[in-house]
C-alpha cells in the first residue's frame, strides 16, 4: 500500500507537514496560528471539527441564522485555518446538472448561486469569475452517457436542461476547436461554473466571523479521538480536553479517524494539483482566443469516469501581467491505487505529478512547443469519497450502527464535489442542529439514515467502485 493507506479505509489524522498549496501562498494574517484564546476552552456549546467550505458554512449560518453570539461556539482546526481539501483543490465551483438526478442539480445549482451571491455582495476579493463550464470527453461510450444524461434532464426539468448543450464533432459556434479541445469525442457545456481563489473565500467567512466575536478559533490542535458521556462529548485534543453537548464533524476525508465504524462509508482519496506557467498562446498578449472554460476532461487514457481531470486559469495581474497559472489537477490512475485510501499528503505522486506537466499539451490545444509545461507549485491534497457518492448530512445517532452518539453531528463524503455542495450542506446541519430542519434545503440522498447506510454497504467497496470503467 501506498504510505498513508489504510486497507481499512480508516484516515489517519492530517499529517503535520503537508505539501505547499499554491492556495496557501498568500496566507491570511489574521488565521495563521491563530488561537482566539490562548488556552483551550473547557467547554462549548457547539465544537465543530474542520476549517474548510464545510465548517466555515456551519460557522456562518450560525450566526446567521440563529444569532451566535447567544452561542459559544468553538472550532478545532488539526492544522492552519483551511489546510485542508477546500485550501488543496482545483478552484473549480461547478454545479454537475446534467450527471445525476435533478433535484440534486437543482441542489448543486443554488449552492454556486448562494456562494455567487455572497462574493458580489461583500466584495468579497477571492478571485471569483463567472464562466462556462467544458467537460471534454475523450472517450466515446462516457460521451455517450453523459449525451443521455443531458437528453434525460432536458426532458424531466427543461429549466435546469436549458443549462446544458452538446458539443459535437459536427458542431459549429461553438466547434470542439473552438473549445481548445479538437481531440475530444464530444463536449457537454454547463452554462454555470466559477474559478475561483477558495482559500481566500473561506479565509474571509472565518476572520468575519472572529472580528464580530461569534467565533473561538484554535488552530494546529488535532482532534485525537471522541468520548461520549451522559452530558455531552468528551473531545480530546493534543492540547487538552473539552466538553460540548453538541459536536461536528466537517472532517471530510478524515471523518473516519474520529468515527472508525464510518470508514466504509467515507474513504480518504489523495488528489494531485499543478499550477503550471501558461504558454504565450493563452497570455493577455494574445486575445483572438483566451482560455473562456473551466475545464474536465473525462476519459483520457485508462481513467475512469471517476479519475477526470480539471482545470482553470488564474486571472493575470493588469499591474504587471502575472498570474495566468493554469491551475490543473487529476491524473489519479497514474498514482500509487488511484490515491484511495491514502491520507497523507505530505507526499505527492510523482507520476501524476509529471502527468499533470505533460498531458495538459495533449488534451488541450495550447499553441505549445514543448513537450510539457514548467510547474511552479505541485501538492495533494486528500479528499473524502463516499460509498454511495453522496454528501452524509446528520446526526450520527446510535441506532445507526455506524458508532456515534447524541449529539453528534457530521457534514462530509463530497467525492471530490464538495464546492457546489458543502456550502448549503453546512447550512442544512446547522438547521438540524438548531431544531428547524421541517423545511430542510438538502436532498433525501444526502440525509443520514440507518436505511441509508445499509443500503450504501450493499454497494461495491470505494476502491472498487472508483476502478470501473
Amino acid at each position: 500500500m501506498a504510505r498513508g493507506a489504510s486497507q481499512s479505509g480508516r484516515a489517519s489524522l492530517p499529517t503535520r507537514h503537508s505539501t505547499k498549496a499554491f492556495w496557501h501562498s498568500e496566507p491570511s494574517s489574521t488565521l495563521l496560528g491563530h488561537r482566539t484564546t490562548s488556552s483551550l476552552p473547557t467547554t462549548a456549546d457547539i465544537v465543530i471539527i474542520g476549517s474548510g467550505i464545510c465548517g466555515a458554512s456551519a460557522a456562518f449560518h450560525l450566526r446567521q441564522r440563529f444569532g451566535a453570539e447567544n452561542l459559544d461556539v468553538v472550532m478545532l482546526e488539526a492544522r492552519e485555518a483551511c489546510w485542508g481539501a477546500t485550501g488543496r483543490n482545483g478552484g473549480h465551483c461547478q454545479p454537475m446538472i446534467y450527471h445525476t438526478m435533478p433535484e440534486i442539480g437543482a441542489f448543486e445549482l443554488r449552492n454556486y448561486q448562494a456562494i455567487k451571491s455572497l462574493i458580489e455582495k461583500n466584495s468579497i476579493p477571492c478571485e471569483w469569475k463567472s464562466i462556462p463550464g467544458c467537460h471534454a470527453f475523450l472517450s466515446s461510450p462516457m460521451f455517450e452517457e453523459a449525451v443521455r444524461g443531458v437528453k434525460n434532464l432536458q426532458k424531466l426539468c427543461p429549466d435546469l436542461g436549458k443549462l446544458v448543450s452538446v458539443v459535437t464533432t459536427e458542431s459549429v459556434e461553438p466547434s470542439l476547436e473552438d473549445l481548445r479541445v479538437p481531440g475530444a469525442k464530444g463536449a457537454i457545456l454547463q452554462v454555470n461554473a466559477a474559478s475561483l481563489w477558495p482559500y481566500k473565500f473561506v479565509a474571509w467567512i472565518l476572520e468575519s466571523l472572529l472580528q464580530s466575536k461569534n467565533l473561538n478559533l484554535q488552530t494546529n490542535t488535532p482532534v485525537t479521538h471522541l468520548q461520549k458521556i451522559d452530558e455531552g462529548w468528551i473531545i480530546h485534543t493534543s492540547r487538552g480536553m473539552l466538553h460540548a453537548p453538541t459536536v461536528l464533524l466537517a472532517t471530510n476525508g478524515y471523518t473516519s479517524h474520529l468515527l472508525p465504524n464510518f470508514s466504509d462509508l467515507i474513504v480518504p482519496v489523495r488528489g494531485e494539483m499543478s499550477a503550471l506557467i501558461p504558454p504565450k498562446s493563452v497570455r493577455p498578449a494574445i486575445i483572438s482566443n483566451p482560455l473562456r472554460c473551466s475545464y474536465g476532461f473525462m476519459g483520457n487514457g485508462k481513467q475512469t469516469i471517476n479519475q477526470d481531470d480539471y482545470l482553470i486559469q488564474r486571472p493575470f495581474s493588469e499591474v504587471d501581467g502575472s498570474g495566468g497559472q493554469l491551475m490543473f489537477g487529476g491524473g489519479r490512475s497514474y498514482a500509487a491505487h488511484a490515491g484511495v485510501g491514502v491520507s497523507d499528503d505530505s507526499h505527492i505522486d510523482p507520476p501524476a505529478a509529471a502527468y499533470l506537466r505533460r498531458e495538459l499539451n495533449t488534451l488541450l490545444d495550447l499553441e505549445s512547443d514543448g513537450d510539457e509545461l514548467e510547474a511552479t507549485w505541485e501538492w495533494s491534497g486528500v479528499m473524502g469519497y463516499s460509498r454511495d457518492g453522496h454528501p452524509w448530512v446528520g446526526e450520527v445517532r446510535e441506532e445507526l450502527g455506524v458508532g456515534g452518539g447524541k449529539g453528534l453531528w457530521v457534514c462530509a463524503g463530497y467525492t471530490g464535489h464538495g464546492m457546489p455542495n458543502a456550502w448549503l450542506c453546512g447550512k442544512a446541519v446547522v438547521d438540524l442542529i438548531m431544531g428547524c430542519g421541517k423545511d430542510l434545503d438538502v436532498p433525501d440522498e444526502y440525509k443520514l439514515t440507518r436505511e441509508r447506510v445499509e443500503q450504501a454497504r450493499s454497494y461495491e467497496e470505494v476502491w472498487l467502485a472508483d476502478s470501473r470503467p
